[in-house]
């Protein structure tokens, strides 16, 4: 049995335990390279203790005498920085999870893309921002780009391995987030707690609320029209509040092709870990007769303004969806410490991208050095409208 080299950057966020679980439970032999997270010290050294990797990376080098001690005597290599986080995602593998949330991924997931690797990318921001320049450089380098949010794998499920000219619609399904039926007043009083539960998914802070302002689904369309080579107005989004159904393919014969499956996670991971092959594994089923009923509805611009500020984004090109990102990268930071109410987030976004856009500085694409340069740009402009209206809310 050959063992497969696995790479997990991200380890100790949500989909990255799900993806080490994943793996377990598959019982196929593994060799994981390298461990890669944020701060969370005890579960990185937990889950390198269990896997035993050539590094356990730490970006955090605060953490790294924490990580240093708590991995001593286990011959387990040991880093810390962003410089060590790159570096150990350019490491030679066969299979790469890049799950390290928001711009943060960038550049780790640029090395691994480097490699020719089957490239797992849970971190969307990797796409957004860059558009076509990842893409293109797995493809040059040899490697398939599979994709994890469970929206997007639907996607490339559905199109069954059909270039997606054949399609005249992609639609992304959403659950709605926690607001889905609440006014604008009443999400201007939202609290820090309810705009993190989401209704069906465990994830990260950032992760929910963008969920809960639908910004994650704006990001989505960015994601989707540059995965699948499509325009944007070709790209529609479907509140589905049970997410049984993740994403649908309407093809231009008028067949819909809609991938089902119950909502985890490990769902999508497995469909990337295993590709081009089914991975055989203890997964969720689901009872259809038990579910009974599937609803659908449009989503509400007007109260969920994000999904706008997403298409007019890919409408300016360039530099605008780095931006986007950006901006609200920032004010979800703001609202996460309490800065800001709920609905600031979508207006600091917007009013970003309207200062960026009337002083000239969202034209062009500049690769991986321009995204990175409109990210701190934008931040920049996104803390300089959130200091003066802290816990404004509308």
């Amino acid at each position: 049995m050959s063992v497969r080299r696995v790479t997990v950057l991200g380890s100790t966020g949500s989909v990255g335990i799900s993806t080490l679980d994943l793996i377990e439970k598959s019982g196929e032999a593994v060799e994981v390279v390298a461990l890669v997270a944020g701060r969370n010290v005890a579960m990185l050294a937990e889950q390198a203790k269990r896997w035993r990797p050539k590094i356990a990376v730490i970006s955090d080098e605060h953490c790294l005498p924490d990580l240093r001690a708590a991995l001593a005597g286990t011959g387990i290599e040991v880093a810390a920085g962003a410089e060590a986080v790159v570096e150990a995602a350019a490491r030679p593998a066969d299979w790469v999870m890049c799950a390290i949330v928001g711009i943060a991924g960038l550049r780790p997931t640029m090395a691994a893309a480097r490699n020719g690797v089957m490239l797992a990318v849970a971190n969307k921001e990797s796409v957004v921002c860059t558009g076509r320049l990842m893409i293109d450089m797995v493809v040059a380098a040899g490697g398939q780009l599979l994709p994890v949010d469970s929206e997007h794998s639907a996607i490339f499920q559905g199109l069954g391995g059909l270039d997606a000219s054949q399609a005249s619609k992609l639609i992304l399904t959403s659950s709605g987030g926690p607001f889905r039926g609440w006014t604008r007043q009443q999400m201007s009083a939202a609290t820090l707690e309810q705009a993190t539960s989401h209704p069906n998914f465990a994830m990260g802070p950032k992760i929910t609320v963008d969920s809960a302002q639908m910004m994650n689904k704006g990001l989505e369309i960015i994601e989707a029209a540059y995965l699948f080579d499509t325009p944007a107005e070709r790209i529609e989004v479907l509140v589905h509040p049970q997410q049984i159904i993740h994403s649908m393919v309407e093809f231009k014969d008028g067949s819909t092709m809609a991938q089902l499956s119950p909502p985890d996670m490990r769902g999508p991971i497995a469909c990337a870990y295993a590709w081009p092959a089914r991975l055989d594994w203890p997964a969720p089923r689901l009872d259809l007769a038990a579910l009974k009923a599937l609803t659908f509805e449009a989503p509400d611009e007007d109260r969920f303004p994000a999904l706008g500020l997403a298409r007019e984004a890919i409408r300016l090109g360039g530099r605008a969806p780095a931006a986007l990102n950006a901006a609200n990268e920032c004010a979800v930071a703001a609202f996460l410490d309490r800065r800001i109410g709920f609905l600031d987030i979508a207006r600091t976004v917007a009013e970003t991208l309207e200062k960026m856009q009337a002083a000239g500085e969202l034209k062009g694409e500049g690769g991986l050095d321009g995204a990175l340069e409109t990210d701190r740009r934008a931040r920049a402009v996104a803390e300089a409208i959130i200091l003066p209206s802290a816990h404004r809310t509308t």
